[in-house]
């Protein structure tokens, strides 16, 4: 007997248990019915002999989305699936050709890291029987020809984030379940790094010399540049292709293909265009424009034209794009949209920087401004509907956002000041350059260790009130948004179309800037269409294509000041936001057109004396200023920065006879 348990060994060793009272059997269903255990929840074990094909029992394939006629067989479905990804692979093989060579490399869908089958993960390579294989007929054999180029074709964001989670370093989940990311070295544009090839067609139809953005290459070091993010992105075990469209309106959305070598990259693309169905998918044949995204890698500093290791490059002949030596995701976007402000002209539609809202009864309204004048702010109203929040296209029967995602701001971004955007980061958001706790992962957007220029890109219907598809009728107005640290400008006024093509021309803001003995003074900062960076043509052209669909559709052009009232900054006060939102509250109504108007000296601005719930002596400034001195001398001192800065475009002779030319130059500051 061992001492203290009850129990006693038998002669084997073995334990044998005292006898007692016999514990009642417990009588279920089960038993009833021969099973003999209580309760049975179990099932049939798994039919699979290893680990691996448990795995692969895991993931079913996507169902085909596209209808299959009735009368067809299986077997002829099965050879048009494999036909159809046989073209599709064919032609993302020729995206990726080398014009050095007779053709693209072999190409194969799906990810390197993948287990076939038989364990392997290299594909199985045999002529014509692998429907995710395409290799073509090679000529002089190298070791590049040598290798399969995976695939990456249109991943989910789930994919996506598990390739970057996997792949990239710095990329992480945080709290809210967005994947936050690093651009690397560039946080931003690199807009002295972009080139334009000037040929014999975009000689005479682009914007070239002083104020243009537009920095000139030759077609020759296009092609060198080509050749090495091509030879690059070629080299690698895997590179990600999207395909999807810009512009929401059907009839002029354009084709836009995506070759990266990053997860980040595809997915920031995936969010910020226009995301196909599976039927658009199979359907989408050779794309009409295409980036190569080849940012991990630098340019050759040696190569003509080049000023850095970074060169973002683009051929409108050719209708592609190349970018090397950054990895900040931005330049993708506007690099587009640089290329819709040169293609959508051609087809009599305006290609705008703008913001677009539209109202229950169906009024449309545009604004524009450049940054920290409030143009997201305002233009997301949860009384109203977001077509988009920055870039749309004005066509003959109405607007259309020209993205399928936002690119927020996420300094100091908080839940009380920008709900819609807090509430927008979620799964699927592209955080870029955040800093986040290390182990709760909760973002803290107020911390600019990496840098102050922290985005968010999200697809447009994560926004509640977003309209799906983003189109809507033509704008009854067109909003100029500017913060005017100089405190002259009027909270709004009302524009005549000369006006407001000189002031969508001029593109004013002023930013408060410090000074080396650490007084801060407005600085006046002026970017044609309120987005120089991006546009191609003149900017008179763009301005004389709003004039026309303005007067056409009886559109009403505004002026409105979200800076400073009753003395420059350090002196004067912000206008409340209260008061700004007041105001174009009564732009969408109406009301505002009906109130009473006189006119201003200098600028010629109509103002209204009184608006609902305003202070009138806001309105004009001159009464809001106690030094009336001090005033004039800063009216007069803008408006000559003005004149100034429109010297650039005087010259540039538009309308018959340059009548119209003439009309903007007198809607600017008189003295």
């Amino acid at each position: 007997m061992s001492a203290g348990n009850g129990n006693a060994t038998n002669g084997d060793g073995g334990f044998s248990f005292p006898k007692g009272p016999v514990m009642p059997k417990i009588t279920t269903g089960a038993a009833k019915r021969g099973s003999g255990v209580c309760h049975d929840d179990s099932g049939p074990t798994v039919n699979v002999s290893t680990i691996d094909e448990l795995h692969s029992l895991q993931k079913k394939r996507s169902a085909p989305t596209t209808p299959i006629n009735q009368g067809a067989a299986a077997a002829f479905a099965a050879v048009a699936e494999e036909e159809r990804q046989k073209i599709q692979l064919q032609s993302i093989s020729a995206s990726l050709a080398s014009l050095t060579r007779e053709s693209g490399p072999k190409v194969v869908r799906g990810d390197p890291a993948e287990k076939k089958a038989d364990g392997s993960t290299t594909p199985a390579y045999a002529h014509g029987q692998h429907h995710s294989i395409f290799s073509p007929a090679l000529g002089a054999v190298s070791d590049s020809s040598l290798k399969f180029t995976h695939v990456l074709y249109n991943l989910s964001p789930a994919e996506l984030y598990e390739q970057a989670i996997k792949y990239e370093k710095g990329s992480f989940i945080t709290s809210n379940g967005a994947l936050a990311t690093l651009s690397g070295a560039k946080t931003g544009r690199a807009p002295r790094d972009k080139r334009v090839v000037r040929d014999a067609t975009t000689e005479d139809e682009l914007w070239w010399g002083k104020g243009s953005p537009n920095i000139e290459m030759d077609e020759h070091t296009f092609m060198v540049n080509r050749e090495r993010a091509v030879d690059y992105l070629n080299s690698l075990e895997k590179v990600f292709v999207n395909d999807q469209y810009l512009n929401w309106d059907p009839e002029n959305r354009i084709k836009v293909r995506i070759v990266s070598a990053r997860a980040y990259h595809s997915l920031f693309m995936h969010n910020m265009c226009i995301r196909p169905t599976q039927e658009e998918l199979e359907s989408f044949g050779t794309p009409d424009f295409t980036i190569y995204n080849a940012g991990q890698f630098p340019c050759n500093r040696y190569t003509h034209y080049m000023t850095s290791s970074t060169s973002v490059d683009l051929n409108l002949a050719r209708r592609e794009m190349v970018i090397l030596g950054t990895q900040y995701a931005g330049e993708m976007k506007k690099g587009l949209f640089s290329v819709m402000h040169y293609l959508m002209p051609k087809r009599r539609i305006l290609s705008l920087h703008s913001g677009c809202n539209m109202g229950k009864d169906g009024d449309v309204a545009l604004f524009f401004g450049l940054s920290g004048t409030g143009k997201t702010t305002l233009s997301t109203d949860h009384n109203r509907y977001l077509i988009g929040d920055d870039e749309h296209c004005w066509t003959e029967t109405g607007v259309s956002n020209i993205e399928g995602g936002c690119y927020a701001k996420c300094v100091d971004l908080s839940r009380e000041k920008e709900p819609d955007i807090w509430n927008a980061i979620k799964f699927g958001t592209v955080l870029e350059n955040v800093v986040f706790d290390e182990h709760t992962r909760e973002v803290d957007y107020s911390d600019k260790s990496v840098t102050e220029n922290t985005r968010a890109a999200y697809p447009i219907e994560f926004i509640p009130n977003a309209k799906i598809p983003c189109v809507g009728p033509h704008p009854k107005n067109v909003i100029l948004l500017a913060c005017d640290a100089f405190g002259v400008l009027p909270p709004v006024s009302k524009l005549n179309l000369a006006q407001t093509m000189y002031h969508f021309i001029s593109g004013y803001t002023a930013l408060v800037a410090g000074t080396e003995d650490g007084i801060k003074e407005p600085t006046a900062t002026f970017s044609a269409c309120f987005g120089a960076a991006f546009i191609m043509l003149h900017p008179t052209k763009y301005a004389a294509m709003l004039a026309e669909k303005m007067k056409s559709q009886g559109a009403t052009g505004w002026l409105v000041n979200t800076g400073w009232s009753g003395g420059s900054y350090g002196v004067g006060n912000r206008i409340k936001l209260a008061y700004t939102r007041k105001i174009i509250d009564a732009i969408h109504s109406g009301s505002l057109l009906k109130a009473n108007y006189k006119k201003t000296e200098i600028f010629g601005f109509e103002i209204p004396t009184e608006i609902e719930g305003i202070p009138s002596e806001i309105l004009d400034p001159v009464n809001s200023w106690s030094d009336k001195k001090a005033h004039k001398e800063t009216l007069v001192k803008l408006g000559g920065l003005f004149k100034k800065n429109f010297e650039v475009f005087a010259n540039h002779k538009i309308g018959v006879d340059g009548k119209l030319t003439e009309e903007i130059l007198a809607a600017g500051p008189i003295f």
